[in-house]
Parts: C-alpha cells; sequence; structure tokens
C-alpha cells in the first residue's frame, strides 16, 4: 500500500520561509509517472488547490501564493516539495500532499496526513 508522509510544517513570524516535504516512500517504480500537488486548509474553510507540478514538469499556482511558493520534486527521491517565502497570517492551515496518475488512473488520489503551518507573530 502506498503512503505519501508530508513533513516541514511549524511556526514561523510573518513574512518568513518555511520548506515542506512530501515522501513517498512506496511509489519506488511508479513515482515520475504522477502529478503530484499540495493543499492545504485553513480552520473553518474548504480544502483548497495551492500548487500542482506534473509528471513532465508543468507547474500551477493559485493566485493567493504566486511569486511567493514554488513547488518542485526529485522524482529520484521520490520527494515532491514545496517552498514557501513571504508567509503571510492567511497562509495558515494543514497542508496536505496529494498524488495521481493523471493517464492510468485519474480517478485515484492519494493523501498524506497533513503538516500544519502557522504564520503568527
Amino acid at each position: 500500500q502506498v503512503q505519501l508522509v508530508e513533513s516541514g510544517g511549524g511556526l514561523v513570524q510573518p513574512g518568513g520561509s518555511l520548506r515542506l516535504s512530501c515522501a513517498a516512500p512506496g511509489f519506488t517504480f511508479t513515482f515520475s509517472s504522477y502529478d503530484m500537488s499540495w493543499y492545504r486548509q485553513a480552520p473553518g474553510k474548504e480544502r483548497q488547490l495551492v500548487a500542482g507540478i506534473a509528471s513532465a514538469g508543468r507547474t500551477y499556482y493559485a493566485d493567493s501564493v504566486k511569486g511567493r511558493f514554488t513547488i518542485s520534486r526529485d522524482n529520484p527521491k521520490n520527494t515532491v516539495y514545496l517552498q514557501m517565502d513571504s508567509l503571510k497570517p492567511e497562509d495558515t492551515a494543514v497542508y496536505y500532499c496529494n498524488a495521481r496518475q493523471m493517464v492510468a488512473r485519474p480517478e485515484v488520489a492519494y493523501w498524506g496526513q497533513g503538516t500544519p503551518v502557522t504564520v503568527s507573530s
């Protein structure tokens, strides 16, 4: 059974930075075929897409994080990252990693347990 494990969250002051990691140890032979993405869910709000990176490398960012967040992947390490700079209080949320094979099985989504990010002074 494949699993996604997020890490790197924590408490930071406004204007600070964090780097989130999502490891997929069960994707040894197939990680490069998955589209990877980061979602977040703030208190009292629905989960929303933050950033995505396709297997071919194309990236997507929500308007609220453009210019501040950067998504990347390291296929040999089966890991996707989210570099978050110039953090704002409104970035406070639990961040979740997502994986989907858009070509083979687009109807199946894998999720991690989430890592909390709190931006506060």
